[in-house]
């Protein structure tokens, strides 16, 4: 995001972040459930003798931790979307931290939603010339709805030019 410019007044700004419904501590919690249950229905089966089924019990535990894991990386992904009367910069981070940015004219962009009449919001495209680059992929309908009408209203302004008081 670019420091505040008396001369060229930032209209937009925002970042934007995939959702995640649980918190690390959460997440915890979930993990000592799904281990304290995988090892209550192991029990039977180890004082039986069948004592290879505590591996793969354990097995369910490590997948577990691992898929979650690999959702909490992947959520440190983000976008940042400014949107300024002379320009339009949207940065993609990825979860490794490597920086993706674009600059616009706001004059000669478009935003292209694809709209579903069950489900609302698709998908969201800037389109400048050849560029065609899909932002707030990670957004639920919802959110990517009420993110493009944000970003419509202020392109819309930076097209009306710069007000003069």
């Amino acid at each position: 995001m670019s420091e505040a410019d008396p001369v060229d007044p930032v209209l937009f700004a925002t970042r934007l972040h995939p959702h995640r419904s649980l918190t690390q501590r959460q997440f915890r919690w979930l993990l000592t459930g799904v281990a304290a249950v995988s090892t209550v229905a192991t029990l039977p089966f180890v004082l039986m003798g069948a004592w290879p089924v505590a591996g793969f019990m354990g097995l369910d535990v490590l997948a577990v931790y691992v898929a979650f894991k690999a959702s909490f990386r992947s959520a440190r992904a983000y976008e940042d979307v400014e949107v300024t009367s002379i320009q339009l910069t949207l940065a993609k981070v990825n979860p490794r931290g490597l920086r993706a940015e674009w600059r616009f004219n706001p004059s000669w962009v478009r935003l292209e939603r694809q709209q579903h009449e069950e489900f609302g919001t698709q998908r969201l495209d800037l389109v400048a010339r050849a560029d065609r680059i899909e932002v707030a992929s990670f957004l639920g309908p919802d959110a990517k709805g009420r993110f493009a009408d944000d970003l419509g209203r202020a392109l819309a302004e930076a097209r009306r030019g710069y007000r003069y008081n």
